[in-house]
């Protein structure tokens, strides 16, 4: 049984990964157009209340030993509620990866592959997906444990190696646009640690549930950590407002590095290894919509559905009608609901049931 759990370390690796497939694409660039060259601040001030809301999550769970956010709302809404959150989890598990993959296919596309259709960009990470969701189900839960340190490696060194190139004065004015848009408009940017929602799903699948708390807390200061070095290569180095039509942001950061004549051109390594953090990601979120999916319609095996939302996935994928469209809803559409759904409506779920709960055991003891 303890085979089919997961580490610590797995638990962290597998939020990081969702934070990192997010960095890799436009999440830097959307951090710097919201808050310009307060973001360092920013995500300092952003970190302190992420920090408190997984702490609070972890105290609500504590009433709740052995069971993930489903289990919490069928306790207090019933199977009705329960296959509801089930659903808008699915929903945003799914859609927002597909429309990164999307994003991420289309500058693969446009970096390496101009004359190719981006259905076969597409068409190639989905079927390594499934590859690895048909071999094991756990499998790539635990590759994320060996990837993720090799890509907070490739963000340290992308950091060190351009230090030449920086300059330190774009981080003034230190409030941006002002207080209001660092500290009150700019808690939108809390969006950023999106990793957070698998927090809602690991006390039943830890091999120690005892260390939740250190998970909650350490996968957070790391997250937080590789969003600052991030955000600090691309505000030292360029002007801090990013076009839009930005390929990559971070890739184009990989281009000035050199050492020497005989060392250059290191953006394909950072590309390989963000490739493989992708198909990880892929994995980390059908993985979840799947066992979301089991929970609610109590389908015992997960074989059967690992094609069926493969399949989703690539046609959602596919959807948007051009590349401005998924932009849109990766810059805008994606970070409001991130803020109310997984910030806001999920853990007042978790209050309202802790409430709920503290109000039983009231009642049995008098």
């Amino acid at each position: 049984m303890n085979q089919t759990k997961l580490s610590s370390l797995e638990a962290i690796s597998l939020i990081l990964t969702i934070t990192i497939a997010h960095t890799v694409l436009s999440l830097p660039r959307i951090l710097l157009n919201s808050t310009k060259s307060a973001t360092l601040l920013n995500l300092v001030y952003v970190t302190g209340i992420v920090l408190f809301l997984a702490w609070l999550i972890y105290r609500c769970f504590k009433r709740f030993p052995g069971q993930d956010i489903l289990d919490i709302s069928e306790f207090l809404g019933g199977k009705i509620f329960k296959n509801i959150l089930g659903g808008c989890f699915i929903f945003y598990f799914i859609v927002s990866s597909s429309v990164l993959l999307r994003n991420f296919s289309q500058s693969i596309q446009v970096i390496y592959f101009p004359m190719t259709n981006v259905t076969f960009v597409i068409l190639f990470f989905i079927i390594a997906m499934t590859i690895v969701n048909y071999l094991s189900f756990h499998a790539s839960f635990r590759a994320t444990s060996f990837i993720m340190p090799l890509a907070i490696i490739t963000v340290l060194f992308l950091f060190f190696a351009n230090i030449d190139n920086f300059s330190f004065s774009r981080m003034f004015p230190i409030l941006g646009n002002g207080f209001i848009d660092t500290f009150i408009t700019g808690i939108g940017n809390i969006s950023a640690f999106c990793g957070i929602s698998v927090l809602y799903f690991l006390p039943p699948l830890l091999k120690k549930p005892e260390n939740y708390k250190k998970i909650c807390i350490a996968s957070v200061l790391i997250s937080a950590i590789y969003l600052l070095l991030c955000v600090a290569t691309l505000l030292f180095m360029f002007e801090f407002f990013i076009s839009n039509d930005e390929i990559m942001p971070l890739y184009s950061a990989t281009r000035y590095i050199e050492f020497g004549s005989f060392v250059q051109r290191l953006e394909s390594v950072f590309l390989l290894v963000w490739m493989i953090v992708f198909v990880c990601y892929l994995g980390i979120t059908s993985k979840i919509s799947i066992l979301c999916f089991k929970k609610i319609t109590k389908i015992k095996y997960h074989k059967p559905l690992v094609l069926p939302f493969s399949l989703l996935m690539f046609a959602l994928a596919l959807s948007p009608k051009n590349y401005a469209e998924s932009i849109f809803f990766e810059n805008t559409v994606f970070r409001y609901f991130v803020w109310f759904f997984i910030f806001t409506f999920c853990i007042g779920i978790l209050l309202i049931a802790n409430l709920k709960m503290k109000k039983i055991k009231k009642e049995e003891i008098t």
